[in-house]
């Protein structure tokens, strides 16, 4: 099985499910895990020399980040279902969740840039802080909420969730960000970590490069995570599945600044 496609594992003490490092996955900014929890359980971990952005893909719990109390969040049992709850979580803090219900909670991470006096301080991005738009048209629709965008503070996370319609495309004409190179094209590392409603569908993703040194299709199945460390890298969702993923990417300037393949950016026009 190809390295950029990762698949979940049963739960560890901590609820883990799906573990991204640097390491794992050959590259350099972003790291990623998922913990599936029951009610009642608690997790707490370091952020070091990395900023997290928490993610409640579904459920609800009580968070904490050094001692201070930012109360119960979430209200959605479904990523198909209502809008996220996140808290923004900058370096060298201990935070700390205890789940109400079952909770699906997504830990994004990257490299902190700023000094200690620069220091973010912990927020909880509410519905109303993740904006929403609808992209596209015809069978390229899907609903996107900017859950952590470049116009909102941060070090190097930028995090997006997106639900595509069955029978649409997403990510779609395809695009990449795989040079440092603005204002025309920035380096962004990119995971998806994919949904699918009902959850026993599936969705396929292809990455690949100009030169097809890298050309990579992946059937991806419910909780499947797609690592892109360069090339264009489209989604399509079969008639009667939905499909949710959650994009999180990272790089060396926190600016989202993409190339569509020259090949198919004729239907923009």
């Amino acid at each position: 099985m190809s390295h950029l496609l990762v698949k979940p594992s049963a739960p560890d003490n901590s609820g883990k499910i799906i573990e991204v490092t640097p390491e794992s996955a050959e590259w350099t900014y972003i790291g990623f895990d998922v913990h599936k929890l029951l009610k009642g359980q608690t997790i707490s971990e370091q952020t070091t020399d990395r900023e997290v952005c928490l993610v409640f893909v579904s459920g609800k719990g009580k968070v904490s980040v050094d001692g201070q109390d930012f109360g119960s969040l979430g209200e959605r049992m479904s990523p198909f279902e209502g809008d996220p709850w996140s808290v923004y979580i900058p370096g060298g803090c201990k935070w700390s969740l205890t789940s109400e219900t079952d909770v699906e909670l997504a830990v994004c991470s990257a490299p902190v840039t700023s000094t200690s006096d620069e220091r973010l301080k912990p927020r909880v991005i509410s519905p109303e802080k993740a904006s929403r738009e609808t992209r596209g048209e015809g069978t390229n629709i899907r609903h996107v909420a900017n859950i952590l965008p470049e116009t909102e503070p941060a070090d190097s996370l930028l995090v997006v969730e997106v639900i595509t319609p069955g029978g649409h495309w997403s990510s779609y004409p395809p695009h990449k960000h795989d040079q440092d190179a603005l204002p025309r094209e920035s380096l962004l590392e990119e995971t998806y970590y994919h949904r699918l409603n009902p959850s026993q569908g599936f969705a396929f993703q292809r990455v690949y490069t100009d030169d097809r040194s890298l050309d990579e299709t992946f059937a991806v199945e419910d909780r499947n995570v797609v690592l892109v460390p360069e090339g264009y890298h489209p989604c399509g969702a079969p008639h009667g599945y939905d499909l949710y993923y959650l994009n999180v990417m990272a790089g060396p300037k926190r600016v989202w600044k993409f190339h569509n393949d020259p090949d198919h950016e004729w239907m923009l026009k």
